[in-house]
């Protein structure tokens, strides 16, 4: 069981608004380490610098979209095992399947509950102390 405290998270959204809502759930849940980005090349920039334990990224983004910013992640060796979780609008089942051809580890669908996040990490983590 991981501590949220020891995962470090990069919260990738064009809207600030979420980022922040996300940056603020993550928080309740003891996470400490959390880092934003407001498209998937920042985000790309971010992590071949400072890779993350997690990836919580919007899919409907300009310049790299999240299908986008996962295909780069899972190419790049250093970074390509980091847990990605997908956050959406909508639960588009042809974007679920191309994204989980990708190699992504789970789905939020907007709008999401502390509890709904905390559930959505925990599926790929395990349970979190």
């Amino acid at each position: 069981m991981p501590a949220a405290s020891s995962i470090s998270v990069l919260v990738v959204d064009d809207q600030m608004t979420i980022r922040a809502l996300v940056r603020n759930g993550l928080q309740q849940l003891g996470f400490r380490e959390i880092s934003e980005a407001p498209d998937g090349e920042e985000a790309l920039r971010i992590l071949v610098q400072r890779p993350s334990n997690l990836i919580i990224s919007d899919y409907n983004m300009p310049k790299l979209d999240g299908l986008g910013l996962l295909r780069a992640v899972r190419s790049h060796p250093p970074i390509k095992s980091t847990a990605f979780i997908m956050l959406t609008g909508r639960a588009d089942s042809e974007l679920v399947k191309r994204a989980a051809q990708f190699g992504v580890n789970n789905y939020l669908v907007k709008p999401f509950t502390v509890a709904v996040l905390r559930q959505k990490i925990e599926q790929v983590f395990g349970a979190l102390t």
